[in-house]
């Protein structure tokens, strides 16, 4: 008897150009030898030099034709005479990109038609021993969508053609406000060839974790066939040992289930990062006949942790929380959102999961959000989620768009949902799967036929029929499928409310550079409960703009063509100088272009935890429980909002963020305030300047601290301190301080120019070490007048550890801003940026590859503008 053998077919295969797409450099029918399996024709084509780099220059809208072109891929594989004689044998394709035939021995076994959809198919009446022949035809997906506009109707959206919402394919490939459009094509994912007698199809584990913090264990599983069978099913701690276990179960039908129960101190739970450990534990299930022979064994990894997402009322404000508790603990949710991190999906390895998230991790954030308009991730990106303690917020694919509902499509996505939810729910990382990105505030800003008092009608008969997937199909799979909790979209209010109601639900608040514009400094007017997007956008390393100049240097200035094709958002000049005027004045050299963008970045969002985490003041008022920054990664070399760009340069922005998720923080925010004697009068008047202080803690634990705040007058030797005692409430923010800002006189008319005062305040251990310090600068920085020389000192120490090199920064003056580089191509890897220095306060940061080279350094007022 045969057991269960699987092999991929990753070798032999070739591929060509069989239509369209008229092209000089690739001949139809010529085929050319593929460089790695799984892959993508573009990935192909450069690696053959037949097209050139996508990302460089304007050279994406020279490659638009492969798109609209069809492909064909083909390999030739051996089966033995053991393998045909096995009861069953199939063929199993992961993921194919997109509308694909497949023929195997010149019979067609399979019709593809959606990207997030794996195929499992039967061929042992096709297979024979020897050489068999495989062939993938790929339909350009973008004429295909066209096809089915014309046929179902053109609808809304926002971000690329019209006609994606009708392809289920990943929606960022048409095109987004951060996103070149390169239309992948081809066997995105492995193909498998299997033989089996009996094999376990699918396995459910579900780990219940009480209030009291013991454990019930659920597993259920499925084989492929009913046949009388005996299993044995095993709980394994980390370690691999055996925590408990059901043998000689036996099982005469297709699915069978096995029960178990732990007290609450026996397990170890799964936290977040920063909470606690992340361990993982496994199920295995053997299966054999009634004779003892194996037939299969599969093992599945899970963790034991309880999640709630909590929608309380508030204790003194109107509206709900929208929070997230793990095992009893409600935790504040700093983090990012995710994009592919590469327009070719096939080139992101585990590796290269693992750097982008264990940046984030380096980077004080605990939470990841999959967004709508890209892929449900490779596994390799949930297993080191959950590794890390990462929780994720999954989307569903669906972003921006007024999505049908007819039939052939709410069956493919139905299957999509089954397969995926499937896929990834034995996941602790997994905390919440969302319906779509934005396509209800599409449907209200349209003014669609969307009446959330509504539960019951069939919303397929209206203007907004995708309100169908996102209440009826979409909750109906996750509930009957797995214990996550489901939520309709992001952004979601729920309680009747729209989308943009800041007191319920989770928010995108995009007033901020898009919608009215806000100042930054309205971050806290314009809180949500949960802020699930937010952002501002910055240059990227300078190194990174040379990339995609390709060495034309006659382009190398902000407004060129090609910096302007490497911006894809609508109206990026006018937001971008419109925040730049507003609040610094400003170069338009682009390494200084690149410098006062990446301030302006960083200073935008570091305010926006910093208020917002003001807003966590303990159980039942946590006022905002989340900030989820849009976004942490490229999907290839552009200005965008991402914090950190394709190439794994971290801007200076992620060092603001890091500093404003440390356990412990400190913050100020400086208000003026008017009054008038006489209502009659508004000329006589007194201004003062107001100063608040506040402290936040993450940890379970009350933490005592020394608050020591120094005021400094930039244009004279003046300064004032005080130092006081405080405790950090637990889990929280407590408010430490608030008075009249020192040293600023009450003025009486507006001639009278405040005066330029620094505060600097500091959270100090007991042990004299600094737990959290900010800088509070008078805004905008436009108005202040720097001193020529601030005494700026850049020491770097003698020997390099395994950090880096240590480099000592102080200065005479307060510094704002202070990003450090070198010369040449070659990076150089910095502990922090974006800092801001007082007088006898030095700070240490630690660089890799330096190499010799000499610091340079930037700074508002350092000459440049």
């Amino acid at each position: 008897m045969i057991t269960n053998q699987s092999r991929e077919l990753n070798e032999g295969w070739t591929f060509a150009k069989i239509g369209g797409g008229e092209q000089d450099s690739v001949k139809d029918g010529e085929w050319l030898s593929v460089h790695g399996f799984p892959t993508t024709v573009h990935v192909e084509l450069l690696k053959h030099k037949k097209i050139p780099d996508p990302f460089v220059g304007l050279h994406e809208w020279d490659v638009q034709w492969i798109g609209e072109a069809e492909w064909a891929f083909k390999t030739r594989f051996t089966a033995s005479e053991a393998e045909i004689e096995a009861d069953n044998i199939d063929l199993v394709f992961d993921g194919l990109d997109t509308f694909a035939v497949i023929e195997l021995n010149g019979h067609k076994i399979l019709e593809t038609d959606n990207q997030f959809v794996a195929h499992r198919v039967p061929v042992k009446d096709h297979i024979k021993a020897g050489d068999n022949d495989l062939v993938l035809t790929f339909a350009s997906a973008f004429r295909k969508g066209r096809e089915l506009e014309q046929q179902h109707g053109k609808l809304n959206l926002w971000n690329g053609d019209s006609s994606r919402l009708h392809v289920r394919k990943a929606q960022y490939n048409y095109g987004w406000d951060w996103g070149p459009v390169l239309m992948t094509i081809g066997p995105w994912k492995p193909i498998r060839f299997e033989t089996y007698t009996i094999r376990i199809t699918d396995i459910d584990i579900r780990p219940r974790v009480n209030e009291q913090l013991a454990a019930a264990v659920d597993v259920s599983f499925e084989l492929s066939k009913s046949e009388y069978t005996i299993a044995a099913v095993t709980v394994k701690d980390p370690e691999g040992k055996v925590v408990i276990g059901q043998s000689n179960l036996t099982i005469k039908s297709e699915r069978a289930e096995a029960h178990f129960k732990l007290s609450a101190g026996i397990l170890d739970l799964w936290y977040p990062v920063g909470y606690g450990k992340q361990p993982i534990y496994s199920v295995e299930i053997v299966i054999t006949d009634k004779d003892g022979h194996l037939l299969d064994r599969k093992s599945q990894k899970f963790a034991f942790r309880r999640v709630r997402v909590v929608q309380d009322e508030l204790v003194d404000q109107e509206g709900r929380t929208f929070l997230f508790e793990v095992n009893n603990v409600r935790i504040f949710c700093g983090g990012s959102n995710w994009i592919p991190a590469d327009s070719f999906l096939t080139e992101m390895t585990p590796e290269r999961y693992r750097q982008w998230l264990k940046l984030l991790v380096d980077g004080n954030q605990n939470m990841i959000r999959v967004w709508g308009g890209g892929i449900y991730e490779a596994d390799a990106f949930y297993d080191i989620c959950d590794e890390l303690g990462i929780m994720v917020w999954q989307d569903f694919m669906f972003g921006c768009g007024q999505y049908p509902a007819y039939e052939s499509f709410t069956k493919s996505v139905e299957l999509e949902a089954e397969q995926n939810v499937k896929r990834l729910r034995h996941h602790p990382s997994i905390v919440i799967f969302a319906g779509n990105n934005e396509d209800y505030q599409i449907a209200e800003s349209l003014k669609l036929e969307l009446d959330y008092s509504d539960e019951q009608s069939d919303f397929r008969k209206t203007n907004f029929p995708a309100r169908h997937i996102y209440e009826r199909l979409l909750p109906s799979v996750v509930e009957r499928l797995c214990d996550v909790h489901y939520h309709r979209s992001s952004p979601y209010s729920g309680f009747g409310k729209p989308t943009t109601d800041q007191n319920y639900g989770d928010l995108h608040q995009w007033n901020v550079w898009h919608g009215s514009q806000e100042p930054w400094h309205n971050w806290d007017k314009l809180a949500g409960r949960f802020v699930s997007e937010f952002g501002m956008q910055g240059y990227p390393n300078v190194r990174t703009v040379d990339y995609w100049l390709g060495g034309d240097k006659s382009e190398r200035y902000p407004q060129s063509r090609t910096m302007c094709n490497h911006n894809k958002a609508d109206g990026f000049e006018r937001r971008l100088e419109l925040y730049l005027v507003e609040n610094f004045k400003h170069a338009f050299d682009i390494e200084s272009y690149v410098y006062y963008t990446q301030i302006m970045q960083a200073e935008t969002l570091a305010a926006a935890y910093r208020l917002w985490r003001r807003n966590w003041k303990g159980k039942g008022r946590e006022y905002t429980a989340g900030a989820l920054v849009w976004q942490i990664n490229d999907c290839w070399p552009v200005t965008s909002w991402a914090i950190v760009d394709y190439f794994l340069r971290p801007k200076p922005a992620y060092f603001a963020i890091k500093r404003e998720l440390r356990p412990y923080t400190v913050g100020m925010a400086r208000t003026e305030r008017k009054t008038s004697a006489d209502p009659l009068s508004a000329a006589a008047f007194t201004l003062e300047t107001r100063l608040a202080v506040w402290g936040t803690n993450s940890t379970l634990e009350p933490k005592r601290a020394a608050l020591e705040v120094v005021a400094f007058d930039l244009h004279s030797d003046w300064r004032e301190a005080f130092r006081q005692d405080v405790v950090l409430a637990p889990n929280a923010a407590t408010e430490l301080w608030e008075g009249a800002l020192p040293g600023q006189p009450v003025r009486t008319k507006l001639s009278e120019v405040p005066k330029t005062i620094i505060v600097s305040a500091r959270l100090l251990d007991a042990d004299g070490s600094v737990l959290g310090r900010y800088s509070n600068w008078p805004e905008p920085y436009k108005y202040i007048h720097f001193p020529a020389d601030v005494g700026l000192r850049i020491v770097v120490g003698d020997k390099e550890g395994p950090e880096g090199a240590r480099v000592e920064l102080s200065a005479v003056k307060p510094v704002k801003g202070l990003v450090l580089d070198v010369d040449g191509a070659e990076d150089a890897y910095w502990s922090d940026q974006a800092i801001d220095l007082v007088p006898d306060d030095p700070q240490v940061v630690f660089v890799k590859g330096l190499n010799g080279r000499e610091i340079r350094a930037r700074y508002l007022g350092d000459g440049s503008a």
